[in-house]
């Protein structure tokens, strides 16, 4: 019997699967397990701490090919990527990028004549946490990625735009982000911390000053509110200015849990919490805030145009720390407020987020380069 040939890609950029690191983790679980069933022969490249050589690994009907770099941190994922390009030269497939960070080595790809979509995420050099070194190295990754990807896939309409400004509008696609809806959690988990089910919000990001931690710490805790302030993340009190400058202006409402990776644990969390509050003041479609209108969250954000599109009226949106202030003094306990920004977020995520329709649209964009 002839054996029917199946569309192959090769996903590249991220540590690995199962997904443990981040966003575009997540997203290569989804997708790759989604294409698996339709059939697809998909390879993930996985960055594994140590010696030795690369060797191949099954996972859920996904080949993973693991690659051992000695060194850690940035250095680190640089030698991975590099290497994973190399290597990826010998499978055959189409290639799917995510990320822009070691762009200038996808010039492999063009060199050897492969096709090579690569996802562009976010603005990476306009982040405050970058150096000036690290945000030139953003900087040029950026359009060494518009020059070299065959195709570009932006996750938000804003990006898109901005890349129009590196290339033709032809080369890109708008796919956003996507999550799973929650429409139920298990409440008992938030006895572990103390809280009760619509007596608190939750702020869930990286402590930087690029994501308002601080105004929304200060806003908030201006006052007694009756109310529990979450805050998530990986603190450091003891080495990090900026995270002793949130702990020192917090009132004794606000609770820092520090990071939590347990996703049953985070989906309750955001299910019973009365807003989620999102600062972010840059990027595309960022995972979280979308997971929480998954979750059916109401939504406090910073006002900008990336966050306002993704949440839409699902959010009440801030532009400083005094209008948070008096948000909270006020509008927070407004229950008919509350009640419409909830149906609003649903709305929101099923109209534009949702998993299949997102995943959809990959594999059609894929098969468009499929020799």
């Amino acid at each position: 019997m002839k054996e029917i040939k199946k569309n192959k890609l090769i996903i590249l950029g991220i540590r690995g699967l199962p997904a443990e690191h981040g966003g575009f983790e997540t997203f290569a679980e989804h997708l790759s397990q989604y294409l698996t069933k339709k059939g697809w022969q998909v390879t993930v490249y996985c960055q594994e701490n140590g010696s030795g050589n690369i060797y191949e690994k099954s996972w859920e009907n996904i080949r993973l090919i693991h690659v051992p770099v000695k060194l850690s941190g940035a250095i680190g994922t640089i030698i991975f990527d590099l290497l994973s390009i190399i290597h990826s030269l010998k499978q055959p497939g189409l290639i799917l990028t995510l990320g822009y960070n070691t762009a200038l080595f996808n010039l492999i790809h063009r060199v050897f004549n492969r096709t090579n979509i690569i996802n562009m995420d976010g603005i990476e050099w306009k982040r405050q946490k970058w150096g000036k070194i690290a945000k030139v190295w953003f900087w040029l990754n950026e359009r060494f990625g518009c020059w070299f990807g065959n195709h570009l896939i932006a996750d938000h309409p804003r990006i898109e735009d901005h890349l129009t400004t590196r290339v033709r509008s032809k080369k890109i696609t708008m796919i956003p982000y996507g999550a799973i809806e929650v429409t139920n959690a298990q409440k008992m988990l938030l006895d572990e911390y103390d809280l009760q089910a619509n007596k608190y919000s939750i702020l869930i990001a990286r402590p930087e000053p690029e994501n308002s931690i601080f105004e929304v710490v200060s806003a908030f805790s201006q006052k007694k509110r009756n109310q529990k302030l979450v805050v998530l993340g990986k603190f450091d009190f003891e080495n990090n200015n900026y995270h002793r400058q949130v702990r020192n202006i917090a009132s004794s409402e606000v609770i820092f849990p520090g990071a939590i990776y347990d996703a049953k644990k985070i989906a309750s969390l955001r299910f019973y919490s009365r807003f989620y509050i999102h600062g972010h003041k840059v990027g595309g479609t960022n995972p979280s805030l979308v997971e929480a209108l998954g979750a059916g969250c109401a939504v406090i954000g910073h006002k900008n145009p990336f966050n306002q599109w993704v949440a839409g009226n699902a959010g009440w949106y801030f532009d400083s720390t005094e209008s948070l202030a008096l948000f909270f003094d006020k509008e927070y306990y407004d229950e008919t407020l509350l009640k419409e920004k909830k149906s609003n977020a649903a709305q929101q995520f099923r109209s534009r987020f949702k998993w299949d329709s997102i995943l959809s649209e990959y594999e059609n964009l894929l098969l468009k380069f499929i020799k």
